[in-house]
C-alpha cells in the first residue's frame, strides 16, 4: 500500500540544491549510517545507490561550502542498534547459518561483539569529527513535549526526541531520508526520498532555493 504522506514541512531536493555557508543542518541517523558505517551495504537490506551517493555527497559538499553540520547524542543509540543488527546479519551470511537472536549474538559471541564495538567506535569518531553536538536534556518537559508531538505527527520514538532536541537548539533544517519528517510543520527537510519529493510537489511544499 502506498504511503499517504500529508506534507507539512518545506521539502528540498538535495540533488538539485547547493548547501550555503549560512546553512545549519541536523543530520538524521539514517544518513550517518550510510555515511560513516562502511559495511552498511553488506546487510540483508542494503541501502539504495542514491542513499549511498546523494546523502554523503550532500553532507561533504555542505562541509566544503562552510555549512554547519550538527549531530545529536540521541543518534548514538539508534546507530548502535542498526550497526549491531547489520553485523549480526553479516555474521549469518559469512558463516552460512541462521543469525542467532540478538541477545545471544551480544553475549555468546565475544569476537563478534568486539567487532560491533569497534565498528561503532569508528563510526562515531567520524560523526564527531564532522559535526558539532547539540545539547540534549532528557527531562520531564521534553518527554511531555514529545507526547504532545506524538498526537499530531506520525513519528517514532527516536525521532520525537531528536526533533525536540533540534527545536530546543533552534535548528529547523534536517537532512534525512525518513519520510516521516515531511509531516512535521515548521522544519525544512533536505532529502532525496522520491516518494516524499513527489508528494511535496503535488501538495505545493517542494521548495527550490
Amino acid at each position: 500500500m502506498p504511503i499517504n504522506y500529508i506534507v507539512r514541512a518545506d521539502v528540498i531536493d538535495i540533488s538539485a540544491d547547493t548547501p550555503q555557508p549560512t546553512d545549519e543542518f541536523l543530520v538524521d541517523t539514517n544518513v550517518w549510517y550510510w555515511l560513516v558505517y562502511t559495511r552498511a551495504s553488506m546487510g540483508s537490506n542494503p541501502p539504495r545507490t542514491r542513499q549511498l551517493t546523494n546523502y554523503p555527497g550532500y553532507v561533504h559538499q555542505a562541509l566544503a561550502n562552510g555549512s554547519r553540520i550538527r549531530q545529536c547524542g540521541l543518534t548514538l543509540s539508534e546507530l548502535v542498534h542498526r550497526i549491531e543488527q547489520t553485523e549480526r546479519e553479516i555474521y549469518g551470511q559469512t558463516t552460512g547459518v541462521q543469525p542467532p537472536p540478538t541477545k545471544q549474538f551480544r553475549h555468546n559471541f565475544p569476537a563478534e561483539r568486539s567487532n560491533v564495538v569497534s565498528e561503532v567506535q569508528a563510526a562515531w569518531t567520524q560523526v564527531t569529527s564532522m559535526a558539532s553536538s547539540i545539547e540534549v536534556t532528557l527531562n520531564d518537559g521534553m518527554t511531555k513535549a514529545a507526547i504532545l508531538r506524538l498526537q499530531t505527527e506520525a513519528l517514532d520514538g527516536y525521532d520525537l526526541f531528536l526533533l525536540e532536541a533540534a527545536t530546543a537548539s533552534g535548528i529547523v533544517q534536517v537532512i534525512t531520508d525518513d519520510g516521516d519528517f515531511c509531516c512535521v510543520s515548521g522544519i525544512r527537510m533536505f532529502t532525496s526520498n522520491q516518494t516524499v519529493l513527489t508528494a511535496a510537489l503535488a501538495q505545493g511544499r517542494l521548495v527550490i532555493r
